[in-house]
């Protein structure tokens, strides 16, 4: 049962919990659930308490968000399209942090930022349309940072100089900017793994485990390390299967 109007406690630590987390707008308080927004993230959060001791709730109405999340729906009446349940403020705070990042990388988040910096920008030259471009595809890997958490998925690397915004249907084949931004249209891979990649020496099947070109020799196949298969969204999916298309000589 959530609190019907936030003690003290309740609202500072749910303030607290907001803005450390990338959701600094504060947008008012109804029936014990706050409301937070973000100027950089879609959507808003709503967050409430049953008392200062917890349990702590969390409400979003961003759906894309709550799909990836993929946590157990909590009993509660509130705001929002779903509500999640944590028995300490440290739960809470985890799954924000993963909340923020969700909501600056996914669409449209990613488009409406790069509209916003390519308005009024001439396109007209090669030159014009490359810084365009450039500045299309700074935003998708800073939104891949975001989205894959610094990390590269298949070896653990987090050394940003070492890693790259993997477009798994490459930039000049997808039919909108929406697509070439999308995030779900991109793998944040170690260099090594991105060449190869990039290349179609190496795809990924629908469990995330690479699939190696059969031109690869076994020197390079030893060479492409990798700790676990990458967690992938249907999204990813079915972008996937268009890049196995494209890839020759597998085995």
């Amino acid at each position: 049962m959530v609190e019907t109007s936030q003690s003290f406690i309740v609202r500072e630590e749910c303030q607290k919990a907001a803005w450390q987390n990338g959701f600094r707008r504060v947008l008012g308080e109804e029936k014990g659930w706050a409301a937070f927004g973000s100027t950089t993230a879609r959507g808003m959060i709503h967050l409430a308490a049953a008392g200062a001791a917890g349990p702590w709730y969390l409400a979003l109405d961003h759906y894309g968000v709550i799909q990836e999340l993929n946590l157990p729906i909590a009993e509660v009446v509130g705001p929002g399209s779903a509500r999640f349940a944590f028995d300490t403020l440290g739960a809470l705070y985890g799954v924000l942090r993963r909340v923020y990042e969700l909501s600056v990388s996914l669409p449209d988040a990613p488009l409406r930022e790069f509209e916003r910096r390519v308005t009024g920008l001439p396109r007209t030259t090669e030159a014009e349309r490359l810084v365009v471009e450039r500045i299309g595809q700074d935003i998708f890997r800073a939104r891949l940072m975001d989205y894959w958490r610094g990390r590269c998925p298949l070896t653990g690397i987090s050394d940003a100089a070492l890693l790259r915004a993997s477009h798994i249907i490459p930039w000049a084949e997808c039919e909108n900017d929406a697509e070439r931004l999308n995030a779900h249209n991109g793998l944040l891979l170690s260099a090594l793994w991105d060449a190869a990649f990039d290349r179609r020496l190496v795809t990924f099947d629908d469990e995330g485990k690479p699939e190696f070109s059969s031109s690869l020799s076994d020197q390079a196949r030893a060479e492409l390390r990798w700790n676990s298969p990458i967690w992938l969204t249907d999204e990813h999916r079915r972008r996937l299967a268009h890049h196995r298309k494209r890839s020759r000589g597998l085995s």
